[in-house]
């Protein structure tokens, strides 16, 4: 499907979405509709075209909060607050673009986007992966084929591999789990371990190896409060990596991993629309010279339930013949 010198890109959609929304402020078509997430969402899509040129590939988004985890932990991501209305009213333009782009989406209830991600990459052990997304949940995918693609605040792409995650956090990607048990996360409502904080984490780990590990013989960690810690607090970190390792089951309900990843050219005549009908300029401005291409056919939804933040469902388009960007790329 896709090699080595072309990796397959999965992109984390509410990440980014939320991302764009919140950099770029106070912008609105002449009628008053906002349009900043469009904005940002169409400078990093045209991005991944112009230095990625990603020929394999979908934009993944939640569908709610997993049964299985709300049963583990109740609370779990209570803390967050509603979709803000000027985002959720560009959420169906935004959806149309990304099918525009060329991409198809994906979501299933009871997967969030990362354990979507993380059952693709482990569908095709034989696939190379960039994973657009911030996201250090993520970072428990990382191996030699699959990197993170983090995008910069000044332009450009961090790429995230397994020297560049250790170097970030301390440990080894294989760790990442473990290590996220024992600091929890505030933002989604799961504590970790008291008294426990990152580098004392990765002290940890780095001399137990891993929480299984340790569990098995506590004489690994030689100081006698850690173990104190990691004893009392075992209930704590049990559940903390069920709620934290990402599924790897490719869910029955979606089309094959590697039919879902089938990416199209972009069809320019539709963005020229999109960007258009919303004031877009400087995204117009990015567009190939030559815009003429046949309008791609009604697609079939790969949707298994509604999305919790919009309710609306994305069309990912026919692959289109004629590749204008394939110029624009410089190929």
């Amino acid at each position: 499907m896709t090699n080595a010198e072309q990796p397959a890109v999965l992109v984390d959609a509410y990440s980014q979405i939320f991302r764009a929304f919140y950099a770029i402020a106070r912008l609105n078509r002449r009628d008053g509709f906002p349009t900043n997430a469009l904005l940002g969402m169409g400078r990093l899509l045209f991005q991944l075209e112009k230095n990625h040129a990603p020929a394999a590939g979908a934009v993944f988004f939640d569908c709610g909060k997993p049964a299985f985890r709300l049963e583990l932990a109740p609370e779990y991501k209570s803390n967050r607050p509603p979709m803000p209305e000027p985002l959720r009213q560009q959420m169906p333009a935004i959806r149309d673009m990304i099918g525009a782009f060329g991409w198809q989406s994906c979501q299933c209830e009871d997967y969030e986007a990362d354990d979507l991600i993380a059952a693709t990459v482990r569908a095709l052990p034989g696939t190379t992966f960039r994973i657009v997304s911030s996201d250090k949940d993520l970072a428990q995918l990382i191996d030699d084929r699959t990197a993170m693609l983090i995008p910069a605040r000044t332009g450009g792409w961090e790429v995230r591999d397994a020297a560049a995650a250790a170097a970030r956090f301390g440990v080894r990607p294989e760790q990442m789990v473990d290590y996220l048990s024992l600091l929890g996360d505030s933002a989604d409502v799961i504590p970790g371990v008291p008294g426990v904080g990152a580098k004392t984490a990765a002290a940890i780990l780095r001399e137990a190896g891993s929480l299984e590990a340790f569990f098995r013989d506590p004489g690994l960690i030689a100081n006698a409060g850690q173990r104190r810690k990691l004893l009392d607090g075992r209930e704590i970190l049990e559940r903390n990596r069920k709620l934290i390792a990402l599924r790897s089951d490719w869910p029955a309900a979606l089309p094959a991993p590697a039919k879902l990843l089938r990416k199209t050219a972009p069809d320019v005549r539709k963005l020229a629309e999109i960007f258009s009908e919303y004031e877009l300029r400087s995204l117009v401005k990015e567009l190939p010279e030559r815009a003429e291409m046949p309008a791609a056919p009604e697609a079939v939804d790969l949707f298994s339930c509604a999305p919790e933040a919009d309710g609306e469902k994305n069309d990912p388009g026919a692959p289109v013949e004629v590749d204008l960007f394939a110029e624009w790329r410089g190929e």
